[in-house]
């Protein structure tokens, strides 16, 4: 079955050629024009990518990306007529797995999508949603099942957040997560002035499982942006 993707942008010439572009290379493309349709259509989980522009009426691309955030972890590519470097980085903080400039070259945006969808199903939420075994990262694995963590084989007694954190964090290695997402998805509440609160918990985590909690060599700062949890051989 040829994957499907959802391309949101509210004028429909743009719509189209970019699903010409890729139902040429065999892929199922399904379209909405404003973020509110984008909300919904992408409750679906045959929908395994979402290309959405920036600028739109109803919702914009990136308030919609951080509502889609809460509910779904697929792949998303931001399409935006803006180039500068704080406008890419505003939409990678928010959750974008890429970012990708008006005028596009169709090939460029071929290959990224490729990209996303080759790491979503082989390193991504479906593989670690269908395994459901253990997570493994370096000196640290987790146990979704039991919720338990262990460092160096040595359990790991965390609190009820910490471990919602590092759940996170190893479920998606190398993804950075801005404060706002990881205090919503672990709180179930909505994020406000939450930095302190996250960056106390990342301290106490870090306290319990890095070698060197002042230098750490797997909860890593994304200064501006967020946190991350480094890969490391197993």
């Amino acid at each position: 079955m040829n994957e499907c993707i959802l391309v949101v942008d509210d004028d429909p010439e743009i719509v189209a050629a970019i699903a010409i572009t890729l139902e040429r290379e065999g892929y199922e493309v399904r379209r909405a024009y404003d973020g509110m349709q984008a909300l919904d259509a992408c409750l679906d989980p045959a929908v395994k990518l979402l290309l959405i522009d920036v600028m739109m009426p109803r919702l914009d691309g990136l308030s919609a990306l951080l509502r889609i955030r809460e509910r779904r972890n697929l792949p998303v590519i931001v399409l935006s007529a803006k180039s500068e470097d704080t406008d890419k980085i505003l939409g990678l903080s928010m959750g974008a797995d890429d970012y990708v400039t008006k005028p596009y070259n169709p090939q460029e945006l071929i290959a990224r999508v490729r990209s996303q969808l080759r790491r979503y199903t082989s390193l991504g939420d479906e593989r670690a949603e269908a395994a459901r075994g253990q997570l493994r990262n370096g000196r640290l694995r987790f146990d979704p099942v039991s919720r338990v963590l262990w460092a160096d084989g040595e359990t790991v007694r965390l609190t009820p957040k910490e471990t919602g954190i590092m759940e996170l964090l190893m479920q998606h290695p190398g993804r950075v997560f801005p404060a706002e997402e990881i205090y919503r998805r672990v709180w179930n509440e909505d994020a406000f002035a939450c930095e302190n609160t996250v960056m106390v918990h990342i301290r106490r985590i870090r306290e319990k499982v890095e070698l060197n909690p002042k230098e750490p060599d797997y909860i890593k700062v994304v200064w501006g942006i967020g946190y991350k949890m480094e890969q490391h051989e197993r």
